[in-house]
């Protein structure tokens, strides 16, 4: 498939219309690796920006961190007893071990995939 490129003057000098590609949108574990490796780790984010495959990369550990924790928090309820029946008997139970329960896996994406 060819594209026609289209150009616009400046001056004496014809200049193309290049516009970057759209970066996918990446959700809160993305977000936080691309914030780490900004601070902590800024040759490799330098190096994987300018290779172009630094949205690759975050958009992957978004997907992944996500697949982790929907399926931690389903081990981890289950394996605790946190169920819909707690759920219909006592809420404040189970809002309070589910926000444990969270909080732990929050932890463990963060160790393993985020600050890695």
């Amino acid at each position: 498939m060819s594209t026609q490129l289209t150009y616009h003057r400046e001056g004496d000098y014809m200049i193309p219309n290049l516009t970057a590609p759209e970066a996918e949108s990446l959700g809160i574990w993305g977000r936080r690796r691309k914030e780490y490796l900004k601070k902590h780790r800024n040759g490799i984010y330098t190096g994987m920006l300018l290779s172009g495959k630094l949205n690759v990369h975050l958009a992957e550990i978004d997907r992944q961190a996500e697949e982790m924790f929907e399926q931690l928090v389903r081990q981890m309820a289950a394996e605790q007893g946190v169920t819909e029946q707690l759920k219909a008997e006592n809420q404040m139970v189970w809002v309070g071990a589910m926000n444990n329960i969270r909080n732990a896996v929050n932890e463990m994406i963060l160790d393993e995939l985020i600050y890695s």
